[in-house]
């Protein structure tokens, strides 16, 4: 079994070679430039390669561009084994990454957020309190307290 450094670094550069093939080597028109890839994760035995990607688009484009990379799936892997040298060459898994569907998510509920804060905002600008302005005791309050009573 590899340690996790080598699995790291196989895993750079994966990320790496099939990045530079899918902008330079594959004529792939489904495959242009709004696919990015994010992240590569490699198993502990080195056998099994998971590359996360990005596509910018619209739905369409997304499904065109998963299509694109399992049918060069074999050239990317071709090349990973020749840039690797390494005796087994690791089996390549596209996954779409969640991450800008993720960020959209985080953004929406931030901005209800900020909207509510807005409201309050605006409620409480004019309130008063129920109490006095300073609810505390001070050391000198003590002395008029017992001056009254």
């Amino acid at each position: 079994m590899a340690d996790n450094a080598r699995a790291k670094k196989l895993a750079d550069l994966i990320q790496e070679v099939v990045a530079q093939k899918l902008l330079r080597g594959i004529k792939d028109p489904r495959l242009g430039t709004h696919v990015t890839i994010t992240d590569t994760r490699v198993t502990g035995d080195l056998r099994e390669a998971t590359v996360f990607y990005t596509v910018y688009g619209d739905d369409e484009d997304r499904a065109s561009a998963a299509a694109g990379l399992q049918s060069a799936k074999g050239i990317l892997r071709s090349a990973v084994g020749a840039a690797a040298g390494t005796k087994f060459t690791p089996t390549l898994t596209f996954v779409a990454d969640a991450l800008p569907e993720n960020a959209k998510t985080i953004e929406s509920l931030l901005d209800k957020a900020r909207a509510n804060d807005a409201k309050v905002r605006e409620v409480s600008s004019g309130a008063m309190f129920a109490g006095d302005a300073d609810p505390y005791k001070k050391p000198g309050d003590d002395d008029e307290d017992d001056a009254t009573a």
